[in-house]
């Protein structure tokens, strides 16, 4: 089953970049996956259980550091070539 995964990160933190490029970088290692980035969220697409896993692993490093907030929207489609007009 496809998915998409729109996700939303806040490190409560003065230097809160760094964290954020960290997080995408390490979602960009992983094979099979698709992740398209933009000035408000970061989407990943791929099959079910191979998102959700690097989401949860990656998700998992990022509470490493005090205070990140996530908020991810999730639906059961491929939304990768839908066309935005």
């Amino acid at each position: 089953m496809k998915t998409s995964v729109d996700i939303s990160y806040y490190p409560l933190k003065v230097e809160f970049i760094p964290p954020i490029k960290a997080f995408i970088e390490r979602l960009h290692s992983y094979q099979g996956l698709i992740v398209k980035t933009n000035g408000m969220s970061t989407q990943v697409f791929g099959e079910y259980f191979d998102v959700m896993n690097a989401i949860t692993k990656e998700i998992h490093n990022a509470f490493e550091l005090p205070h990140s907030v996530f908020i991810l929207k999730i639906i059961n489609a491929d939304l990768n070539h839908v066309v935005k007009e």
